[in-house]
Parts: C-alpha cells; structure tokens; sequence
C-alpha cells in the first residue's frame, strides 16, 4: 500500500484498513512462533502499512496536510 494510496482513502476506510492489518499482523507474528510462516517478509510489510496509515492518520488530526480529498 503506497501513500498516495493511503492518502486517497477516507478517515473511516483507514481504521477499517488499521484495524484488519493489525489483526493479520497478530496472525502472523503467531504463525511465526509456531514456525508456520510460509511469507516472512510479510510481517514487515504489514508493520510498515501500519506505520503509514498511522502517520497519515496523525497529519490529518494536526492539520499538517489536507484532509481526505471528496
């Protein structure tokens, strides 16, 4: 997920789309004690998808750049 991608989306869509990565992540990092992991790199990515929708997040509260385009 870019961040033009995660810009374009709304306040609602990015929750939504946080709250899914964060319960794959759970999954994931659970998959990777057992020594199940079929896609390790995974882990990272979704770690950094979340980082991104946070920050974007944060912006749009601080009124650092604009809110979600209509």
């Amino acid at each position: 997920m870019s961040a033009t991608e995660v810009r374009s989306k709304e306040d609602k869509e990015l929750l939504y789309d946080l709250k899914n990565l964060k319960k794959e992540l759970f999954d994931l990092k659970f998959q990777s004690a057992s020594e199940n992991l079929s896609n390790p790199a995974r882990i990272s990515r979704i770690r950094k998808d979340v980082a991104r929708i946070l920050t974007i997040l944060n912006e749009r509260k601080n009124g650092i750049r604009g809110a979600a385009p209509k």
